[in-house]
């Protein structure tokens, strides 16, 4: 790189952020992009990883390897704790990275409205770690309903809850439900995974309330055709280990997954910067910190509107956008051109898939419902898929798991967790079993032999 180039640095390897590296490639600057991972993922199918229908590798990319033949990008893995404003330093542990332009891109993570202990027995979905986190409480759900003669806690157990009816919810919903009475009944002995409940709970008046009503409706009928609870205007006042309470009742549940709200990274605590209700940092039109021209914040970190003033919405398709018009913005000022006018950001449409043959898309005037609409569902997303192998392999898979309805990453690769929950009370051992005939000591020693495999 040359020193005397101007620097951009850009914090955040999502959507807006890898977009905005690849607009600069051709631009007379070095550009640092750092992320606390070292891949790039696709976090529209990250409900396909915790439902078992793909793995991590499938929907992720090493950052590395996509810059590979970007030559005036470096790649830092690194977690950034702050930013020195005046003197232009991003600080990323005992690291400090200076710029001459910063681009915020780092993203949002879940929001439990105040109560930030349902966290642990109310995962959401934001990153690879959550997705196979979920995918295996889902299915440690069926095996320790397998191994326990307690009817009550087997009920308990099979019984998963979806709080959020937004896309993320849907989409989990749906996808729990096609396991538990597709993908997992010829395999089990001792219960029927068709009993299992799957449960959405939405405290609005209806599902997916970003799109039309008639897609709304669509999408409740669909769920309900595959047998899941929909619950709209019910609220969650509460969670625990063992279940929800709503307002007026509670559910016994074994799993619960988190999808209805997000707030922000903490980038508008960094600069010290005006915020809105869920920490998004208030940008100007050109997407710019108000004060610090050299800052620009895009993505779900931004609250920014377009130029009819509604909020721009927080999907990959806006952060796209926004990476591309902050990168035109330091092409301009470094090549001295005339810079673009304010951000206009461009509705593509929505899309949501139910289940099995079943989607909603909104695309201007056009709605597409049921088999055309899942259709064009899985096309858009594996057309945006980076790689020609990950397109094979996920079309592959999508074609397999729907002529034979299996799913072929149900891997538990959490044995230790598996073999505590094993042991819960409740959870007896069955007679004739390693553990009844031998006591825990057996069962620990092979734990640990697990454990260093």
């Amino acid at each position: 790189m040359t020193a005397e180039r101007p620097k951009v640095v850009i914090v955040g390897a999502g959507f807006g952020g890898l977009t905005a590296v690849q607009s600069l490639a051709r631009v007379p600057v070095d550009v640092t992009i750092i992320d606390r991972h070292n891949y790039h993922y696709f976090q529209p199918l990250l409900y396909q990883v915790a439902t078992a229908a793909l793995s991590p590798a499938d929907i992720a990319w090493p950052i590395r390897g996509i810059l590979r033949r970007q030559k005036n990008t470096a790649v830092l893995l690194a977690d950034v704790t702050g930013i020195d404003a005046d003197a232009r330093m991003v600080h990323a542990g005992s690291v400090t990275i200076p710029y001459d332009y910063l681009v915020l891109a780092t993203g949002a993570t879940h929001s439990y409205f105040g109560h930030p202990e349902w966290a642990s027995v109310a995962p959401g979905l934001k990153q690879i770690e959550d997705a196979t986190s979920i995918r295996r409480k889902v299915l440690l759900a069926f095996e320790h309903a397998e191994l326990t003669e307690d009817h009550d806690e087997q009920r308990r157990l099979l019984t998963f809850v979806v709080v959020g009816g937004g896309p993320t919810g849907v989409e989990m919903a749906g996808a729990i439900a096609e396991v538990a009475h597709h993908a997992l009944p010829s395999e089990f002995r001792r219960i029927d995974p068709h009993a299992a409940r799957v449960i959405l709970i939405e405290a609005g008046p209806r599902l997916l309330p970003a799109f039309p009503e008639d897609l709304s409706a669509y999408a409740r009928q669909a769920l309900e055709r595959m047998g899941v609870e929909v619950r709209t205007l019910a609220r969650v006042t509460s969670c625990d280990e063992t279940g929800v309470d709503l307002e007026e009742t509670r559910i016994d549940a074994g799993t619960i997954i988190w999808a209805a709200g997000v707030v922000a990274s903490p980038a508008a605590e960094w600069l010290g910067a005006e915020r809105d209700r869920a920490g998004r940092v208030m940008v100007g039109p050109d997407l710019k910190v108000p004060g610090r021209p050299e800052i620009f914040v895009i993505g779900d970190t931004a609250a920014a509107a377009d130029a009819t003033g509604k909020p721009v919405p927080g999907i990959a398709p806006a952060a796209k956008q926004m990476g591309r018009y902050v990168a035109e913005v330091i092409a301009s000022k470094v090549e001295d051109k005339t810079p673009p006018g304010p951000f206009r950001y461009r509705h593509q449409g929505d899309l949501a898939t139910i289940g099995r043959k079943a989607a909603v898309v909104k695309l201007k005037s056009i709605h597409l419902t049921g088999f055309i609409g899942w259709l064009f569902w899985g096309f858009a997303h594996v057309y945006f898929l980076i790689g020609l192998r990950n397109r094979a392999v996920v079309a592959f898979s999508w074609l397999w798991n729907y002529l034979t309805y299996q799913r072929g990453a149900r891997l538990i690769v959490d044995s230790p967790a598996a073999q505590t929950m094993a042991r819960n009370e409740k959870i007896r051992p069955l007679p004739g079993s390693v553990e009844a005939s031998h006591g825990p000591g057996r069962d620990q020693a092979r734990s640990d032999r697990a454990d260093w495999r």
